[in-house]
């Protein structure tokens, strides 16, 4: 059979990629072993998601007499239950995708995918059996996997991954979660919510290593009032897990500790699934364990497209679609913009929540600006009285010389929900004063963003 465009995995950047080349004409095939959805929606940012609700739930029941409601008996966390409702999310989910492609009128093709000498592509199913077939285009998008450390070995129940953490039938008593990117920072938030004992464990001097310093040092702070044991400037040498509990060799600036828990994940990054898939047969080059494409995700061998996590940038869902959409535009043959990877907001959805976009005020410095820098915390925000969510702040970074929105920072309540403002500002290049003198509803957390602005400028209201 031949198409237009074969994608080679549904997650976020392949399905977004294959519904938009339908859309401009193409006729389109993808190739999944596995879920629709890939690993984001059916392993990852969905079902994720969904247990911290649970928590968030727990954790509002917990805190009822602090909003004057009572009622009897202790809330207990079932985490099956949790669980469950989790896994039926993701189905749900990975349902909707399937409607989509009927609507779309996109094939989707069943089985393990190999890239082919010539735009074919090998593809064996369950009964392996092995079909061919043709494309104009090839799109690679299979995306990532946990990251495996040779002193951290995964053995799927007494270290585990991000897979088996969303999945456990029964709560660990104790964790130990190394690594605090959004992953291990998630999880800790989790697990410590619904009453187990978590330590994390990070290498750099913060949690959150790629956030603004300030927003990290906020994150500790609120994390070790959750009686988290936060350990930065730490490293896991060994685990022992010999024993009933695994024994965590960690070593800080003050020496060697040995920390004992019931499971210990590895949150400490991930690895490219660019194996098996035809690569090296096609002479598709790669570098650091990553694909190489130009700015239009292009390989080297004509015909072959990679987008996501299997190529250099953030391995973020909302990039891998903004990249598959870029590149079957250009595919099509329309004039994309090359994506602004500056532009490219980050969230982390522990409570409190991190969101940012652009630069930190470190990063700024180094780059050579001179800065205006405004910050509102949330303490004098009347929604976040109201709300019970005090925490946390919003911190904006402006080029003194022409009031250009080099960054924002923010942590709090529903702060995911609100960067979207921050990038779409910048987009438009949008200066401080305009973001002082547009409107914001009151009562609202966003309006946290304008008052940010405005104590850069010395003109804030509410501090």
């Amino acid at each position: 059979m031949k198409y237009d465009l074969i994608v080679l995995g549904s997650g976020p950047g392949g399905y977004v990629a294959a519904i938009r080349a339908s859309q401009l004409g193409m006729k389109v095939g993808v190739v999944e072993k596995a879920e629709l959805g890939g690993v984001c929606l059916n392993w990852g940012c969905i079902p994720t998601k969904a247990l911290l609700k649970s928590a968030q739930v727990f954790e509002y029941l917990n805190h009822a007499s602090d909003y004057g409601v009572s009622f009897e008996g202790t809330p207990k966390a079932k985490l099956a239950d949790m669980v469950k409702r989790s896994r039926d999310v993701a189905a749900g989910m990975s349902k909707g995708i399937q409607f989509l492609f009927k609507k779309n009128k996109i094939d989707h093709i069943a089985g393990h995918g190999k890239i082919l000498p010539g735009k074919k592509m090998a593809v064996t199913g369950e009964d392996e059996k092995t079909k061919e077939y043709e494309a104009k285009h090839i799109l690679i998008a299979t995306g990532s996997r946990s990251r495996q450390l040779d002193n951290l070995k995964q053995d799927g129940k007494k270290i585990i991954g991000y897979r088996e953490a969303m999945v456990l039938d029964k709560q660990p008593e104790s964790m130990v979660v190394v690594g605090s990117g959004a992953i291990g920072t998630e999880f800790a938030y989790f697990y410590n919510a619904i009453g187990t004992k978590v330590t994390l464990v990070e290498f750099m001097p913060n949690l959150l290593p790629l956030e603004d310093e300030e927003v990290s040092k906020q994150l500790e702070r609120t994390f070790k009032k959750a009686k988290i044991k936060v350990m930065t400037n730490s490293s896991v040498e060994s685990v022992d897990t010999s024993g009933k509990k695994c024994k965590v060799l960690v070593k800080t600036k003050k020496g060697e500790e040995t920390v004992e828990a019931d499971v210990v994940l590895s949150a400490v990054g991930i690895a490219a699934n660019i194996e098996g898939i035809g690569l090296e047969e096609t002479g598709i080059n790669t570098e650091n364990g990553k694909i190489k494409v130009d700015e239009f995700y292009r390989t080297n061998v004509d015909g072959v497209y990679a987008i996501g996590d299997v190529i250099p940038g953030p391995a973020l869902a909302h990039v891998a679609s903004a990249e598959g959409i870029i590149c079957v535009e250009k595919i099509a043959g329309g004039n994309p913009e090359p994506l602004d990877y500056n532009n490219v907001p980050g969230c982390t959805y522990s409570s409190p929540e991190v969101a940012s976009v652009g630069y930190t005020e470190k990063a700024a410095k180094e780059a050579g600006y001179d800065l205006k820098v405004g910050k509102f915390p949330f303490s004098a925000s009347g929604k976040a009285s109201a709300a019970g969510a005090k925490d946390g702040f919003v911190k904006v970074i402006f080029d003194a010389k022409y009031g250009e929105l080099l960054g924002v920072h923010m942590i709090g309540a529903n702060v995911t929900e609100m960067i979207a403002e921050a990038v779409v500002a910048r987009k438009l290049e949008t200066t401080g004063h305009e973001m002082i003198k547009a409107v914001h509803p009151h009562p609202t957390m966003s309006e946290a963003i304008m008052e940010a602005a405005a104590a850069a400028y010395g003109e804030v209201i509410h501090m």
